[in-house]
Formats: C-alpha cells, structure tokens, sequence
C-alpha cells in the first residue's frame, strides 16, 4: 500500500537488539479470543525512495504475558483496544514470512486520541491526595459534581504554569481541568484527569 501524504502520522518500526517498536501505529483489526488473547493488526509507515511513505501491516499476536497499559500506565485488556485506535508497541524480531507478517507482542501501550478531550472549568468541592481524585462543581449537589481520577501522568499546574502537587490544590480554588470524554453513570460522574490547572 502506497501513501505519498507527508501528513500521516503513522509511525516506522526501529529495532532494539531483539525488541522491535512502532510508535503511532493505526489499529486495522481487532480480534478477541478472550480478555488476554488474540490479535491486532496493525498499519505503519516505511519510507521508501523519492520521498515516499508506504504503509505497511503487521499483525501482533497478543497472549498471557503481553503487556497492555493506556498512556497512563494503567491496565487495560486486549478488549479496551478498538479499530481506528493509535497504539505504541514492542514485539519480537522473530517475524514470519507471511502476508502480513506476524509477530508476538510483548507491551501495547493504548493513545489518547486528542479528539477524545473536553475542558471543564469548575470550583474545586474536595481533594483526596491519598485517593488521588478531585472533585468539581456544586458543593451542596452531588449530582452537579464531577470526580477526577488523577494518575502519574496528570499534569498539575498552578496559574503561572508551573508543576505543583495535588495537595496544592485547595476547595473554593478555580480549576481548569482537560480530561477525557468518557465518564462514569456514578453520582457525582468520574473521569480521567490529564491537565489541571489553577486559575
């Protein structure tokens, strides 16, 4: 498959002693055998001569040890992972001759879609620094609150954009928080926080 677009972002495949990575990957197909095996196939681009990109496939073969984590480091499942996704790996050298090649996965990180985003602009009602959550909204109403879920990759700023630590914020403070669009049918509602920032 040709593609003389320099605007694809797909990644190209390096090699590491035995461990082969593709960063930016798009996910083809999915196929599920159960929570812990199956198959991706996977598209990325190799450059070729006169500038132009082809892209190729690669099915991976996902099983028992294969590590698979969102870009937060999290768990996820071989069934959090959806056709049209970008995805980061690293699998073995050792591929067959067949078309495409298959390989063993050994970790698959799951990318945040940028267009999966929203920007929520609240009063803080609680910080929970051992739980590592927060909470917006109204403070006399749970169900016009929203709980963020903050992880090791949250970035938390205070108003000149400098990092600060999560126990920095304090309720009745003015929040920017970037988070995803998906949300729990809890009261209050929860989602993941990837930015917060004081206001």
């Amino acid at each position: 498959m040709n593609n003389t677009s320099a605007a694809d972002s797909r990644g190209t495949i390096t090699q590491h002693g035995n461990v082969m990575r593709v960063q930016n990957a798009l996910v083809e197909e999915v196929v599920t055998n159960n929570r812990t095996s199956g198959f991706i196939v996977i598209s990325h681009a190799v450059r070729g001569g006169n500038n132009l990109i082809h892209i190729e496939l690669l099915r991976l073969n996902v099983g028992r040890d294969t590590i698979i984590i969102n870009q937060f480091g999290e768990r996820a499942c071989l069934c959090d992972i959806r056709k049209g996704m970008f995805i980061d790996a690293e699998f073995s050298a050792a591929m067959t001759r067949s078309i495409p090649p298959q390989s063993n996965a050994f970790r698959i990180v799951i990318r945040q879609n940028e267009t999966s985003t929203s920007v929520t602009t609240d009063r803080v009602v609680r910080v929970d620094v051992n739980n590592s959550f927060l909470i917006t909204g109204n403070p006399t109403n749970p169900a016009h609150q929203m709980r963020f879920v903050i992880s090791n990759a949250t970035v938390i700023l205070d108003q000149r954009g400098r990092p600060i630590r999560l126990g920095s914020i304090r309720p009745g403070q003015m929040v920017r928080v970037e988070h995803a669009n998906f949300q729990t049918p809890s009261i209050p509602p929860q989602t993941t926080a990837f930015r917060v920032q004081l206001l």
